[in-house]
């Protein structure tokens, strides 16, 4: 298998640590370089069919973008340690927390950064100052209920580390980029985050 991958993006980052929490090590890694728009060739967009990383092509040829679809792939593959739940009932609550964390947290981050970090103009038409603004306060409410969560819970999902939580960290260390940091009385945010940051696969991940 080959997996095309940027270490300049945070959404295959999220696959990479995956990888590494599992410990596989049989992916090829194939680095794009999304700056130069290498995602937009016309070779790539044949091969993944948009111009989007990540994606991983299987032993047959067959693609799978999107970072969870990928992560859901490689979690059957390789089902341990378990990342996104052993029955019915806990993946549907992990699954739950992952999407609220990504559509909440990790996708205004995203947006905040790519419209205020002045190299990445290049992959935005335009940058809009507003829509940076806007994303950032839109996340910070969200993490403020992620606190609350973190005060009776040591991960977003539950009592053990998930997919759910790589998409909230991976998001949030996008944001370093700018030099951004959570709102500091976030007490048990920053305990999470610190938790989650000291992992070996973080460090693999990134």
């Amino acid at each position: 298998m080959k997996l095309y991958t940027s270490h300049r993006a945070p959404n295959p980052r999220r696959v990479r640590w995956v990888m590494a929490e599992k410990g596989i090590e049989d992916v090829e890694i194939v680095e794009i370089d999304i700056m130069v728009g290498e995602h937009k060739s016309p070779d790539y967009r044949e091969k993944v069919g948009v111009p989007h990383v990540p994606a991983l092509e299987l032993d047959d040829g067959a693609v799978v973008s999107e970072s969870l679809a990928i992560g859901r792939y490689l979690e059957a593959v390789y089902p341990e340690p378990n990342l996104f739940g052993h029955d019915a009932r806990e993946q549907a609550v992990i699954e739950m927390w992952t999407r609220r964390c990504e559509f909440y947290l990790a996708n205004p981050i995203m947006l905040n950064v790519r419209h205020s970090h002045p190299a990445l103009a290049a992959l935005e038409a335009t940058q809009v100052p507003q829509v940076a603004d806007y994303n950032r306060l839109a996340a910070e409410k969200y993490m403020r209920s992620l606190d609350r969560r973190l005060a009776e819970h040591p991960f977003i999902a539950g009592d053990r580390f998930t997919i759910a939580d790589i998409v909230a960290v991976v998001g949030l260390d996008f944001a370093r980029l700018i030099k951004y940091r959570p709102p500091e009385e976030l007490t048990h945010l920053a305990r999470w985050l610190e938790t989650c940051r000291a992992r070996p696969a973080a460090k693999a991940g990134a």
